[in-house]
């Protein structure tokens, strides 16, 4: 007796393989204002952006003295998240920090 299996997906010869494309990365900036504090900034970076003391700190200055600074490159979902997380953030603590995003 022959035994007859099923044919799997892998074995029949299909078409040529689809190739995907990854997404488009957009960075986050943080702007520059008179009134939010460098101690926020630092907290928001380390927070939302799980940067490092170091790294956080280092942006905070960018921001400072920049105007802006580079939080992250990140598919447009999660970007448009930690903007979200950030603006509601400020708010709740009285900050009028602002954060926007630019495709990279």
């Amino acid at each position: 007796m022959s035994e007859q299996r099923p044919q799997l997906e892998e074995e029949v010869g299909s078409g040529p393989e689809t190739r995907l494309d990854e997404p488009p990365l957009f960075k986050v900036l943080l702007l520059n204002d008179d009134y939010t504090t460098m101690d926020f900034v630092v907290e928001v970076l380390k927070h939302i952006f799980h940067k490092s003391d170091g790294d956080a700190h280092r942006i905070m200055l960018n921001v400072h003295r920049n105007g802006f600074g580079v939080c992250g490159l990140y598919p447009r979902e999660i970007a448009e998240t930690k903007i979200d997380m950030v603006d509601s953030l400020s708010r709740e603590k009285g900050f009028p920090l602002k954060c926007t995003m630019e495709r990279d």
